[in-house]
């Protein structure tokens, strides 16, 4: 029986020792010098992207949007971005996927079974009955949107459950993820931006892998993010980086640069790893 997705999570962090995922986010008009701005350079750039920082990693997340927006060479592109990663290394589709029925179950089919991903990004607004589709295999992983790094994630995530006394949304969320986790494959998505409320699903989700983007550019600290967002034994956080890590430098040595900064967010991210599991150490 293969491995439950969560589990693989864990034994791929402390393999590489790295809870970095770098976000393939690539804007083709901001490839660097050099480089086409089309299809033939969006691919030698991740490429070139995923070659220099695959022993820094435990994950990359192609964003959909980005190579959705490339046109008639979309999916060949996908496909190639995948067959860069090394399999012994997380993929994950950032596609926030949410419908209910068939569709699901089709989404689920080619994001798996088709491109086959590890995991993919899910919006529970539906219910229930809308993830499970993409649940049903424990070799691949769910990961949840609770609160998001956006600002405007506050209109509807941080409504309260029952009046200004329930639970904030997000809170529900995390907390139902954790029933949803009997095959051992669902996750969260939590904001770097949002400190507090990452701590806050750690401790009721303490088994549950967290991805956690908007570091760098959009303000999320990696060390404390890490510390936040590990659980005990110091796995289980996603910590994802795309444009600090992808556009270092428009220059000649963007391949360099990119290492460079994944090198220095890896090393980061582990202090604040460090600082998490000392703090639950007797």
């Amino acid at each position: 029986m293969p491995e439950a997705f969560n589990a693989r999570i864990r034994a791929v962090q402390n393999r590489t020792g790295s809870v970095l995922c770098v976000g393939l986010d690539v804007d083709p008009a901001r490839l660097p010098v050099g480089l086409s701005q089309d299809h033939h350079g969006y691919e030698r750039f991740v490429r070139g992207i995923i070659e220099v920082t695959a022993d820094l990693v435990c994950a990359y997340k192609p964003n959909l949007a980005f190579y959705e927006a490339m046109g008639e060479h979309c999916y060949a592109l996908l496909r190639g971005t995948l067959d860069a990663v090394p399999e012994d290394l997380i993929t994950i589709a950032d596609a926030k996927r949410g419908d209910i029925g068939t569709t699901a179950e089709r989404y689920a089919a080619a994001m798996f079974g088709v491109f086959g991903f590890d995991a993919m990004t899910v919006n529970p607004y539906q219910g229930g009955d809308s993830v499970e589709p993409y649940i049903r295999d424990g070799a691949h992983g769910a990961l949840i949107l609770c609160k998001t790094s956006n600002p405007g994630s506050a209109d509807f995530q941080d409504l309260r459950s029952d009046g200004a006394a329930g639970a904030p949304l997000w809170e529900v969320v995390a907390r139902r993820a954790t029933e949803w986790n009997s095959r051992g494959n669902v996750g969260l998505v939590v904001g770097a931006t949002y400190p507090a409320q990452l701590g806050r699903v750690r401790e009721l989700a303490p088994d549950l892998p967290i991805l956690i983007p908007g570091v760098g550019v959009q303000g999320g600290d990696a060390a404390e993010s890490a510390r936040l967002g590990a659980a005990a034994d110091g796995t289980l956080a996603i910590i994802n980086a795309s444009r600090q890590v992808l556009y270092a430098s428009s220059g000649p040595d963007w391949q360099e640069a990119a290492r460079r900064e994944a090198v220095a967010l890896r090393d980061t991210m582990r202090s604040g790893v460090g600082a998490s599991t000392a703090a639950v150490r007797p």
